[in-house]
Parts: structure tokens; C-alpha cells; sequence
């Protein structure tokens, strides 16, 4: 008997299939029909008719840092609050387990680091009430939460569990005892039910005091071992970022794709790198995605993890970042109360003196991240409400200015004074070298790419890209105004069925009988993401962007309601997941 039937539905059964339109009856945590239900018992069921709206898996996320957040928090937004049904974390190989006693707060401050998550936060909410990675496991398990959630085996962590203070050095060699024991605790985690290997070979990722992660250049002799690691278990994925899609130098990035490949020949399971176009290499991912074609016609399960839209930081006053963080004048008052800075920020000789400073910064600042962050105008935006995130050079402040007759730095200065001090201004870091979409619309058009990258829990004060299954859905299916659209049934199995497979999950993000009933209910006409905001509802009153949408009519987590309208249910279906998980029988 039927516990809930969604009538009159278009179904995008995450298949890439064509769209149809039927029915779909839930009994207890399983798909029981699809498209005709008119053998289902419906006495007593939940009826809602869905005429005109999409009916479509819960999204499946990849690549999150939630890794302390789903030790304190069964909701998990705003993931959640955006149709996802199922994260991972342990990501970029950074994460709370295995984790030694007088570990604890090195692992904080790499966290802090890496993924601009308050320390103060995770101090004050982490329980630790686990060490190895197995009880981890266990501490996520005990918690009910709006999704299912499972966890990489950390890297960094890992390392620094076995080598004490040398596994934090990256230029540190492992002992053969060392990397034999960092071999025994990965085959451990794989047994608990850890989805898989994750490790970082970016400079990007440094400490909160900016050294270097651990696992930098790890050489092959460590890495290998965990390779092979997984081959004998045969089990689990690999997810990696190395600055091969960064760098500018062709040797660099064909060595480091070598060692990919050798990793992903050596384990025998599948591998997803991050590739992303930055401004100064912006044709580098199409050497990479070269080399995955090349790759996998030689029999490696190797997979680009792509964003669907500009990685962006968004700078305010309350943000991590803002345009006049390094002028003399206005590093004071960082430490304010935001009413106070704004306060002090209005008065027209201190305005004065700070635009002058930063004239001053910008003729010092060479070409470079600092530059962009600081005086990048030309790709600095406003974001509508709601947020139309398909970005056009003529909408730049930048733009804006020169049509006002002003500068571009004032215009700036003024904008994050609006809305008492929390205007939020979108800076695209990668996928905009060329102001356009057209090269996104290539990476996640191939066969290969996995849809990722949201990092939803990270950079608590600078991005928030955990609303780009809704952007997705928005841009590509419905608004693109500057070229092509992509299929509905396109975009929805890339962030459904494609990405459940890749991680073994085998259960999940197809609308077929015997499937999880993970679902989404979506007024696709309304379907919007409101402008992101700073909140401080993290333990200790830590600070972290959320961003909100509106066109979710249902979200159903295992047969359960879990937010209806936006709003959460209270439901908590969600559990840990160990490894992989069959399809239907």
C-alpha cells in the first residue's frame, strides 16, 4: 500500500532518458510505480498532484566539506534547502579522522585553512568522541539527518596520524613502516565502509598559518601503496586536485596527469580530478580533458569533476574578503561590530582617504589573485534577487561605473554600504576567462565529466556554490540567454544517476521501482536561488554564507517529506552510507 503518490507529473527519471509525464507511488523508503499507478493500493496515502511540474531524483553531491558540520547539525543546509539528498564528504583530502588526541587542533587549523571554516566553530562543536576512522564512521552514523552521507578517507589526516609532525611537512619521506601503516589503516576504513581514497596536490590548500598541506607532493612510492590498497579490497574511488589545471607549465601539468594515471591504473578503481578554468591558463583543461579521452580509451575509469557554473568568492563587509581589506585605514575596523563599521565607513574623509589607499595598493599589486580580489571590477558583480548567475561583462561594476561617469573603486566602496553593510559582491575566480559560459557548457557537455565542485560547507565566508544543483537547473534548462541551452533530462541525470555511479551507489538517482525514493518536486517556472547571506549560527556563533531557493515544491528523503516549500519537515531519514550500494533487485 502506497504511503505517497505524486500524480500528473513530468518525470525526468535521471536516465538521460526523455522526459514523461505519469504518476509515482512511494511505499516506505522505495519507488513502487512509475508513470501508471493505477494498480496501487491508496488508501491512506499522501496524494499530490504535480501538474506542471518536474519530478526528478534527490541531487547527489560529491564533493562537500560538511565533515564537521554533520557532527552537530541533522540539517545539513544548505545543501538540503537545494534538493540534495545524498553528500560526501573527506573531500580535497582533508577531514576530522583518523585523528590522535594532541591531533586535534593541528586538524582544526588545516580545515580553518583549507576551507575557510571558523576554528573556533569546529573547537566548539566537534565532540571527538571517535579516533580512528571507523569510529568516526560510527559518530556520523549515530546522528539522523535530512540526507544520507558518506566520507573519503583523508589524506592529510591520515598521514599526519601516522607521522606525527613529519606527515604535516610535505617535503617529509615516510619511512617503509610508515607507509605500511598508513596502507593498514586505509584497507581498515575501506572495510568500515569509507567510500574511498581522497588526497590534495595544490598549493592552494595551506594551514590557517600558510604552510603548505602535508600531502603537496607526496611521492609515488606513498601513493602507490594506497593504490594498491584499494586494487586488493577492490573497492572505493579516488578523488584528487592537483595543480595540473593550474599551472602554466606544460611539463608540470603532464608529469602530475602521469601520476594520475598511474594511481588510477594501480588501483583499479575509478579517479575524478578537479579541473577549473582559471585566467591565466584558460585553455590548460582542454589539454586535461585531451588526456582523460586518451586514458580512458585505454581502460582507465578516470573522470574530470567539473562546476557547472564560475567558482565565484563573494566580498562584503562581513566576508572573508572585501575589496579594502588591505588598505591602512580600513583594517581597524574589521574588528567592529558591523553597525560601527558602517558607520565609520560613511564618513566622507575616511571614504577619501581609503579610496586613495587603495589607488595606491593597485599600482603595487602585480597580476595575481590579490589583484583580482582587490581591484578586479571588470568581473565584480552585483547579484540580482534573484540571482541570475549567467554573468555578462556589461553588468560589471566596472561597466556600471564607466556608464555613470564614476570610479569603479568608489562605486564599490558604496555598494557594500547598501543594505546596511551586507551587500554581497560575486567575483568569478574560475570558468570566466573568456566572459562567457561556452567553455562550461563544453566541460559538463562531455560524456566523462562529473558535475561537482559545490565544496557546500567550505569557505564559510567567501564562496557559496552548494546552490548549484538549483543554478544548474536555472541557467542551463531555462534562462541561458548567450547561447544554447542543455536538456532538462541532461543536467538533472548529471546530478543524479551519473554522479551515484561513479561512487558505487547503485540505489539511488533513477525514478524506476525498487529505487530509494529520493525525490524532487520542482516548480521548474519558479525555480530560483535567492542572493546569498551571511548568518552566525555555527557553534560559538561562527560565521557562514547560506543561500536560500524558492520552486522546491517537495524534497523526499526515503519515502519521507523532508522539506516542503523550502521549509524542513523535522523528518530525518537520512543515515550513513558504507560504501557502496547495490542496485535493485
Amino acid at each position: 500500500m502506497a504511503d505517497l503518490i505524486i500524480r500528473n507529473a513530468t518525470i525526468v527519471d535521471g536516465t538521460g532518458a526523455p522526459a514523461t509525464t505519469g504518476d509515482l507511488a512511494v511505499e516506505g523508503e522505495r519507488i513502487v510505480a512509475v508513470g501508471d499507478c493505477s494498480d496501487v493500493a491508496t488508501s491512506g496515502a499522501r496524494i499530490v498532484d504535480a501538474d506542471g511540474m518536474v519530478l526528478a531524483p534527490g541531487f547527489v553531491d560529491l564533493h562537500t566539506h560538511y565533515d564537521g558540520q554533520i557532527t552537530w547539525d541533522p540539517v545539513v543546509a544548505p545543501s538540503s534547502v537545494h534538493g540534495v539528498t545524498t553528500v560526501a564528504v573527506g573531500n580535497c583530502g582533508v577531514g576530522f579522522a583518523p585523528a590522535a588526541p594532541d591531533r586535534h587542533d593541528w586538524l582544526i587549523g588545516l580545515l580553518e585553512g583549507v576551507e575557510d571554516i571558523p576554528g573556533t566553530a569546529l573547537a566548539e562543536g566537534l565532540t571527538w568522541d571517535w579516533e580512528s576512522f571507523p569510529e568516526y564512521l560510527d559518530a556520523i552514523a549515530a546522528m539522523p539527518r535530512t540526507l544520507d552521507v558518506a566520507s573519503h578517507v583523508p589524506h592529510a589526516a591520515l598521514r599526519t596520524y601516522v607521522m606525527g609532525d613529519r606527515g604535516a611537512d610535505h617535503t617529509a619521506e615516510p619511512t617503509d613502516d610508515e607507509v605500511a601503516r598508513m596502507a593498514a589503516l586505509l584497507g581498515e576504513a575501506l572495510d568500515a565502509g569509507g567510500i574511498g581514497f581522497a588526497t590534495s596536490r595544490t598549493e592552494i590548500h595551506r594551514t590557517k598559518d600558510g604552510a603548505n598541506i602535508g600531502t603537496l607532493t607526496a611521492g609515488e612510492r606513498e601513493l602507490l601503496a594506497l593504490a594498491e590498497v584499494m586494487r586488493a579490497h577492490g573497492r572505493g574511488v579516488t578523488q584528487l586536485i592537483s595543480d595540473c589545471y593550474l599551472s602554466t607549465d606544460e611539463e608540470f601539468a603532464a608529469r602530475e596527469f602521469d601520476l594520475i594515471e598511474a594511481f588510477a591504473r594501480t588501483s583499479g578503481r575509478p579517479l575524478s580530478f578537479t579541473v577549473q578554468q582559471p585566467y591565466h591558463a584558460p585553455d590548460r583543461w582542454r589539454y586535461l580533458f585531451e588526456r582523460v579521452t586518451a586514458a580512458r580509451a585505454a581502460g582507465l575509469d578516470l573522470k574530470p569533476q567539473v562546476a557547472t557554473r564560475p567558482i565565484g568568492v563573494l566580498e562584503g563587509l562581513e566576508a572573508t574578503a572585501n575589496p579594502f581589506l588591505f588598505c591602512p585605514s580600513f583594517g581597524p575596523l574589521q574588528f567592529l561590530p558591523l553597525a560601527e563599521r558602517v558607520a565609520a565607513l560613511r564618513d566622507p574623509a575616511l571614504r577619501e582617504r581609503i579610496l586613495r589607499e587603495h589607488a595606491e595598493l593597485m599600482a603595487a599589486v602585480p597580476e595575481g589573485l590579490l589583484r583580482q580580489l582587490s581591484g578586479g571590477f571588470d568581473v565584480m558583480f552585483r547579484l540580482t534577487d534573484p540571482v541570475d548567475y549567467e554573468l555578462d561583462p556589461s553588468d560589471s561594476l566596472a561597466a556600471a561605473a564607466a556608464r555613470a561617469g564614476v570610479d569603479a573603486a568608489a562605486l564599490a566602496y558604496d555598494t557594500l554600504l547598501e543594505e546596511d553593510g551586507r551587500r554581497l559582491l560575486y567575483i568569478p575566480l574560475f570558468n570566466y576567462a573568456h566572459h562567457s559560459f561556452d567553455d562550461i557548457a563544453e566541460m559538463i557537455s562531455a560524456p566523462f565529466s562529473l558535475f561537482g565542485l559545490s565544496d557546500a560547507g567550505a569557505h564559510c565566508g567567501a564562496i557559496c556554490d552548494a546552490s548549484m544543483t538549483t543554478s544548474s537547473l536555472t541557467v542551463w534548462a531555462r534562462d541561458r540567454k548567450h547561447g544554447q541551452r542543455l536538456p532538462l533530462e541532461w543536467l538533472v541525470h548529471g546530478h543524479t544517476q551519473r554522479t551515484a555511479a561513479h561512487l558505487g551507489w547503485l540505489d539511488r538517482g533513477v525514478l524506476a521501482p525498487g529505487y530509494l525514493a529520493d525525490l524532487n518536486l520542482i516548480d521548474l517556472d519558479r525555480l530560483a536561488c535567492r542572493p546569498p547571506r551571511i548568518v552566525h549560527d555555527l557553534p560559538a556563533g561562527g560565521r557562514r554564507l547560506v543561500q536560500d531557493a524558492v520552486g522546491y515544491r517537495l524534497t523526499v528523503k526515503r519515502g519521507a517529506v523532508t522539506f516542503e516549500d523550502g521549509e524542513p519537515t523535522g523528518a530525518r531519514p537520512g543515515t550513513l552510507l558504507r560504501g557502496s550500494q547495490p542496485a535493485p533487485a
